[in-house]
């Protein structure tokens, strides 16, 4: 590729267009829409990461809490999907994170939920909730509340960090 060319492309990049969220929950579904049935059921705003790379990224503008499921059982390995890591590579959508929910299956024993705990540990914010599967009623219950007392302004975790 010419240099020409290249600084192109990078300027193309550098200008992309972006989907700004205020959402206080931000979740990840891939196309058989288990977790976004679950997230349907807390009926509250929440914005779905993009499945495809050719939709424009999502890009946190106030802070949130994630909710991803966990994919595969290889002892943990693929447990990210790709479309989270981009998601987590923009650094607004790092510094705004303020807590993980993680869906997962517990035959995957000692890596249920692996994908959680471990964005959870890398960025530095707590596991809030897991749950097993698409989830119970007493799940979407749990979470619900959850989250309205995490986002209670006088909770710690409402603040800026």
């Amino acid at each position: 590729m010419s240099p020409t060319a290249l600084a192109d492309k990078q300027n193309a990049e550098a200008h992309e267009s972006v989907n700004l969220t205020k959402s206080q929950l931000i979740y990840f579904s891939s196309v058989s829409e288990n977790t976004k049935r679950f997230v349907d059921k807390l009926e509250m705003n929440a914005a779905r990461i993009p499945v495809f790379a050719t939709e424009p990224p999502l890009i946190s503008a106030a802070p949130y809490v994630l909710l991803i499921p966990t994919y595969g059982g290889e002892r943990g390995k693929h447990s990210i999907v790709p479309q989270i890591m981009k998601f987590l590579r923009y650094d607004e959508n790092r510094v705004n994170l303020r807590g993980v929910i993680g869906a997962g299956n517990t035959n995957f024993g000692e890596y249920y939920c692996i994908a959680a705990k471990r964005i959870a540990q890398k960025c530095n914010v707590p596991v809030l909730y897991t749950f097993e599967l698409m989830g119970t009623s007493e799940d979407v219950l749990k979470v619900k509340e959850g989250l309205e007392t995490f986002w209670t302004p006088a909770s710690p975790n409402w603040q800026e960090r």
